[in-house]
């Protein structure tokens, strides 16, 4: 990957970590062919950087993704999603959902709206009780 200009000045930091998460960085950084482990540490501030600016602009039209891991047996969960769906209908343009195993759902959500919408729904559903997970990528809509 070539660097940017503003990449060009770089600048050192340590870290310190428990045993058991370098291992398994390390592990993911051999798994992807990364040579060290600083370039490994950029591309992963650089993603998770990438990731954190849809909070900053909450008025922008962005379109995403929404995805959900959750235990779909716990019916006051069913209800709360469902309605947490409904409610955001205006803004989830479709939904994916596949059983992961006996009790777990993959949910997926499309969506489209303001940062400040798909925040409120994206933080609705973290907010509940049997919510495994929540990853949330968008893109802000070009304006061309």
């Amino acid at each position: 990957m070539a660097m940017t200009r503003e990449e060009d000045d770089l600048s050192r930091i340590g870290v310190s970590l428990p045993g058991n998460l370098l291992e398994q960085f390390d592990g993911i950084l051999n798994c992807r062919g990364y040579t060290s482990r600083s370039e490994g540490i950029r591309d992963a501030i650089r993603t998770y950087t990438i990731n954190y600016q849809w909070l900053s602009d909450s008025s922008g039209e962005r379109k995403g993704v929404i995805t959900l891991v959750y235990h779909y047996k716990a019916e006051a969960l069913f209800t709360a999603i469902t309605e947490i769906r409904y409610a955001h209908r205006e803004i989830i343009r479709t939904s994916l959902q596949t059983a992961v195993c006996r009790d777990k759902r993959l949910e997926v959500l499309l969506v489209q709206g303001t940062g400040a919408q798909l925040r409120e729904l994206a933080d609705l559903l973290m907010a509940q009780k049997g919510i495994e997970s929540v990853r949330v990528t968008t893109t802000p809509l070009s304006r061309t």
